[in-house]
């Protein structure tokens, strides 16, 4: 463990478990730099006539702090992350994105816990800035290590800098569980459900004269999700996602499957797939937001991604990695796909 975590790790985990002495502490750090080929930099759609998206290079640099402090009955975890991304051609589309979470949790008997969590994602530049703020609070429940339930109820608030029109905040319930079949086959189900709070009027639908008042959606996530651990890891999940709004033309509906697998080759060579498939539908016919990408790389519906890792010392690894996003837009046959190729080496210091 990195001793710049230590003294952080100690405070946590003696406010939290009652005494220096009965605390337990560990952290890593992490950090990746790679040299990208982008096919799509300016991340621009085709109509198949006119000219095609432009190729540039990019650095891409990622740095991530973990850290955990465990009392007698408490335990405090925290994660930090901070990525950059440098264009030669496009720096329209530099980007600087860091991400913060922190979790306390206090056990409450053998099978009971309670916690409070926060967490935080800002990205700037690019087409695509924003902010997404959110905490919340829940109440666990695990009787055994095969099952495991967590109840969570917060707040969430998101700012979208290039079109304040698509800021929103509301409340946010969810349920997530877990069960262990064996040691290898886990089970996963999930379902959230927030109201979101625009400041803006809410468009009225063809033939209502009378105002909506302001927009209001509400979103909601369910899906379930399955993990294999031995030789081979692997882990299937859907999603199902129901944005409802009361703005004519906002209203959504999303199908989505996710599947990883990482396998150890021969020469001390790892394989990480993961792909994605996504089905979308708008039953007023349009959408009308901006599109809003929420998570770094998740550009279409559809995504293939393979990485090659083999360690070149104890703590560095060199890799080799490509990935492909695509989507199509039926309405007005615009068609969006991105490669890119890169190459670099990850270093971690872990005790």
């Amino acid at each position: 463990m990195d001793r710049r975590l230590r003294p952080l790790l100690l405070l946590l985990a003696t406010l939290w478990g009652g005494g220096a002495r009965a605390a337990e502490w560990e952290g890593s750090l992490k950090g990746t730099g790679r040299l990208l080929v982008d096919s799509n930099a300016p991340r621009d759609f085709s109509d198949g006539v006119t000219r095609g998206p432009a190729t540039d290079l990019a650095l891409s640099v990622l740095g991530t702090a973990e850290g955990r402090g465990t009392g007698e009955r408490a335990q405090v975890v925290g994660r930090y992350e901070l990525g950059a991304r440098k264009y030669v051609d496009y720096a329209n589309e530099d980007t600087l994105v860091q991400a913060g979470a922190l979790e306390g949790s206090l056990a409450l008997g053998s099978e009971w816990g309670v916690g409070v969590e926060g967490h935080v994602k800002d990205r700037r530049g690019g087409s695509r800035a924003y902010s997404d703020l959110g905490t919340t609070v829940f109440a666990e429940y695990a009787p055994d290590v095969r099952l495991a339930l967590r109840v969570r109820l917060g707040a969430r608030r998101f700012v979208y800098r290039p079109d304040h029109t698509a800021d929103f905040g509301g409340p946010e319930v969810g349920v997530l569980g877990r069960y262990r079949l064996d040691r290898r086959h886990s089970l996963s189900v999930f379902g959230e459900w927030g109201s979101r709070g625009y400041g803006t009027q809410a468009r009225p639908f063809p033939g209502v004269t009378r105002s909506p008042g302001r927009r209001q959606d509400g979103g909601l996530v369910a899906g379930a999700g399955y993990t294999y651990r031995g030789p081979v890891k692997l882990s299937l999940t859907y999603a199902f996602q129901e944005v409802s709004s009361n703005s004519f033309g906002e209203t959504a509906l999303r199908h989505r499957l996710t599947g990883s697998a990482g396998v150890l080759l021969p020469w001390k060579v790892t394989l990480l797939a993961q792909g994605s498939l996504g089905l979308s539908r708008y039953p007023d016919g349009i959408f009308l937001s901006p599109e809003i990408i929420l998570v770094e790389e998740d550009e279409g519906q559809n995504s293939l991604s393979l990485k090659l890792a083999r360690p070149v010392s104890a703590r560095v690894d060199l890799e080799l990695s490509w990935g492909v996003w695509s989507t199509h837009l039926p309405r007005n046959s615009l068609s969006y796909t991105r490669q890119v190729f890169g190459v670099g080496f990850t270093w971690r210091d872990q005790e």
